[in-house]
């Protein structure tokens, strides 16, 4: 028998399918289309190591399956080429980035290929290519003309090591979600786009979509809804302004304590503001605001919450729902990036209040109390309230006396006290009546700031504004895009652009009055470019146009999106952002650009450890492809366990996979001398069975993404197979079927056994196969297969099978052999027509 070599297999297959353009998708397909999409990769200098395909697998499985259901499928692959990553490597090698970042495509490149994904690589892209990053300026002076792109001084994020701003989302516990290093605050004069415009519809439409709810749940907190009210406070006491009426607004998401409110607390950073127009603050308030200022937002929240910090502003503040004067502090823990940087502190109501006003001696007032009023209910309405819940119906009361008394803080809903004409009310109704009297709006703040673009650093798309010292800021023209990246510049960063450092680069002339002016030097964030790059894929070679309306609305929004669950408030919340900007310009006609999306899990190393270059314990997928192939990667993968679960690698495990392959090959090419035979009813019935079983759970299983338990069936119904006597012609019907069903998971062997087979066509232009529903209703049992007393699995079988047929079978279930593999079966207890018990 031809022995099973991988290697001149597979590249004769991938040989075929390249030349062939086997996988091109139609430029506009019919009505029965589906665009599937991976996250494309960062073309890094280590290359993929073996889980960074996984997703890849599963994408491409599911297309496959999809063409033999007549389904036309478009599915791409790219480059997310630009950015820190790869600056930084063109930096330690001394290397243009332009260079190392072409090398590294070419052979993550060649990797991909060596898998057999079934890309359209005549859609490919990469975000540093001049022809796609003039769309991306392209698309910044689309949001500058609707005024969502625009420069303003603000507080930021600045990497030290990375020489650059971040981000909020890029900051992670106070640290660059790249380098790890502890980011700094900075004010400086950045380029944002106005996401916050889109806030409401972000959050709403999030419950549209067929996402993994913890993703969606990340989103949502990030976007972070609160509800409350607005409520003004008019300021007195301002030295040399007593004439002139001043004022600042408050949102608070606890109205119903507004009577409880006994001081003010301003931020820093609205302080500043206030000095810049001309408060005339004490030396001691200046003081302590540049030295609060030097602090990251992180640090100041840290420190608050060991010690309060802060100074008299020297100013009242009234109240409105008291109509009494309030003092106004300035306190660290208040933030200038959080609403209107301005509280009112309830100090009996809430912790951090509480803990200032305890260490400045300001008055704390009861306002709010427990629902309950005996002494039994006392317990059961304030025991989930304190952070420490008391223990038994004494101490309760002795914390609800304390409550009363003032003596301890009372953070949740009640009843309202010591509120004038509001006493007695609930705390929800009380809301709604206060902010009708005081004349507060009842509104939704919330957390997304707007996001920031602007990076100092070389490899990014450059910000297409001139600034002109008698126009100002200056968009460049449509038709002289793209602003290309010079060359006659050292990247390497120093705090501030390296185009700074270009000549060629910054002497240019106003667009419009012609005078010297000089162009933007900051580049745009890398998410910029990968915001709307699967739009790009419809239509990739266009020059005259971002890309074709009817080929985008022929293929969009994408069909089924899987990639890594960490770009849920990055990439995949800008994206998000971007398709309902081009949907208002006119571009699109959806609303969100990905309608389902599934998170692969990590495949971690044989230490349980995520991989890394750094714990020794990457897995290069080209030594596993040499060895096993790629078929054999490909099912071990989605063989590990469920797509979304992380999963450490195990290379004694591979072996498994690859004698399956080795079963499928040899039961293939033996068909053996059985001519003349004939099946009986019973016999044509059980096979008729296992095909419609076998392909059932294969076709459910790769539609719901749990390629695992696929190829679970598969086994089994390739151990029946090599069990079964069948006639010659059955013998290839029924191969025919596996080799089918088995196709999206390993195409290469397939499309070799299929052409031995002499089968007509090629296997991936076969169809799906169907079954007969009620080939499934043989009159069977379900046997449940225990080892040591533990269920570890079941099996389908005959009602009269006898003990040592189910015996047999019970032994070949994958997940049964799992637990016997080297174990000696000392006695095998058999209950007919209910369970199987190997004692080992």
């Amino acid at each position: 028998m031809e022995k099973y070599d991988h290697k001149i297999i597979e590249n004769k297959w991938q040989q075929v399918w390249q030349d062939k353009n086997t996988f091109s998708a139609a430029e506009l397909p019919k009505d029965d289309a589906a665009y599937i999409l991976d996250m494309f990769p960062y073309p890094s200098a280590q290359g993929l190591h073996v889980g960074h395909p996984e997703g890849y697998t599963a994408t491409d499985i599911y297309s496959r399956y999809l063409r033999m259901k007549g389904v036309e499928v478009l599915h791409p692959m790219g480059w997310d080429a630009f950015g820190l990553p790869a600056e930084n490597y063109a930096i330690k090698t001394g290397r243009h980035p332009r260079v190392t970042t072409a090398e590294n495509i070419d052979n993550i490149r060649r990797q991909i290929k060596s898998l057999g994904f079934s890309y359209d690589w005549a859609r490919e892209i990469s975000t540093a290519d001049p022809v796609y990053y003039r769309w991306t300026q392209w698309l910044f002076l689309q949001l500058y003309k609707k005024g969502l792109a625009y420069r303003a001084e603000a507080p930021v994020n600045w990497c030290p090591s990375c020489q650059t701003v971040l981000a909020n989302e890029q900051v992670v516990d106070g640290k660059c979600e790249r380098c790890q290093s502890e980011v700094e605050q900075r004010q400086m004069n950045q380029w944002f786009f106005k996401i916050t415009a889109y806030t409401k519809e972000l959050l709403k439409d999030l419950d549209k979509l067929d996402w993994p709810e913890p993703l969606k749940e990340m989103q949502r907190n990030w976007i972070g809804q609160s509800q409350g009210a607005q409520v003004r406070f008019y300021l007195t006491g301002i030295p040399g302004q007593e004439d002139k009426k001043h004022f600042v607004d408050i949102f608070t998401t606890r109205l119903d304590t507004i009577f409880g409110a006994t001081f003010m607390v301003i931020s820093p950073e609205l302080a500043r503001r206030w000095i810049e127009v001309g408060w005339q603050a004490s030396d001691q308030v200046k003081k302590y605001v540049s030295e609060a200022l030097k602090g990251r937002e992180l640090e100041r929240l840290e420190r608050a919450a060991r010690e309060k910090t802060g100074v008299d502003a020297g100013i009242k503040a009234i109240n409105p729902a008291t109509n009494e004067e309030i003092p106004v502090w300035v306190a660290d823990y208040v933030l200038g990036s959080y609403g209107t940087g301005a509280i009112m502190a309830v100090p009996a109501h809430d912790e951090r209040d509480w803990g200032f006003a305890k260490k400045f001696n300001l008055e704390i007032r009861q306002v709010v109390s427990p629902l309950s009023a005996g002494p039994v209910r006392i317990y059961d309405s304030i025991n989930d309230a304190l952070k420490k819940p008391p223990q038994d119906l004494e101490s309760a009361i002795e914390d609800y006396e304390k409550i009363k008394a003032g003596e301890k803080i009372y953070t949740q809903y009640g009843i309202l006290i010591n509120s004038n004409s509001f006493t007695g009310l609930e705390s929800a109704e009380a809301v709604k009546k206060i902010s009708k009297k005081i004349g507060a709006e009842l509104k939704a703040q919330y957390k997304l700031h707007d996001w920031l673009i602007s990076r100092q650093r070389y490899w990014g798309a450059p910000i297409p504004i001139i600034y002109c010292e008698q126009c100002g800021e200056v968009p460049v023209a449509e038709k002289d895009l793209p602003v290309v990246l010079p060359e006659d510049v050292d990247f390497r960063p120093t705090g501030e652009s390296p185009l700074v450092r270009s000549a060629s680069f910054q002497k240019v002339v106003c667009p419009k009055c012609g005078l010297p002016a000089r162009r933007e030097s900051d580049t745009m964030d890398t998410f910029v470019d990968s915001s709307w790059y699967f739009l790009r894929y419809c239509d990739p070679h266009n020059t005259q146009e971002i890309f074709n309306k009817k080929k985008v609305a022929a293929w969009c929004p994408v069909t089924f999106y899987v990639g890594g669950a960490e770009h849920a408030v990055m990439h995949l919340l800008y994206a998000r952002f971007f398709t309902k900007i081009l949907r208002d310009l006119g571009y699109v006609s959806f609303n969100e650009p990905f309608l389902k999306l599934r998170n692969q899990g990590l495949i971690l190393g044989e230490d349980g450890q995520k991989m890394s270059k750094s714990r020794g314990n990457v897995v290069n997928p080209d030594e596993i492809v040499d060895k096993f192939g790629a078929d054999t990667f490909r099912l071990y993968e989605m063989f590990m366990g469920p797509l979304e679960e992380a999963k450490p690698w195990n290379a004694t495990s591979i072996i498994g996979i690859r004698r399956f392959l080795e079963k499928v090959w040899s039961l293939s090419l033996s068909a053996k001398p059985t001519e003349n035979l004939h099946l009986s009813n019973e016999a044509r019935e059980e096979l008729g069975y296992w095909i419609a079983k076998t392909t059932k759970k294969v076709t459910d299983d790769v539609v719901n993404f749990r390629f695992n338990t696929a190829i679970a069936a598969l086994m089994e119904f390739t151990n029946y197979l090599q069990s079964a006597t069948l006639p010659v012609a059955e013998q290839i019907k029924v191969i025919s079927v596996l080799l089918r069903l088995l196709y999206p998971f390993a195409p290469h062997i397939t499309s070799e056994l299929w052409q031995h087979l002499g089968r007509q066509g090629q296997i991936w232009q076969q169809a799906w196969p169907e079954y007969n529903p009620k080939a499934l209703r043989l009159n069977q049992v379900i046997l449940a297969v225990q080892v040591n007393g533990k269920l570890r699995g079941q099996i389908t079988v005959k009602a009269d099978i006898s003990e040592a047929e189910a015996i047999k079978i019970a032994q070949a279930n994958i997940d049964v052999s799992r637990h016997l593999a080297g174990k000696t079966i000392k006695r095998t207890i058999y209950v007919a027509g209910k369970l199987i018990n190997f004692v080992a």
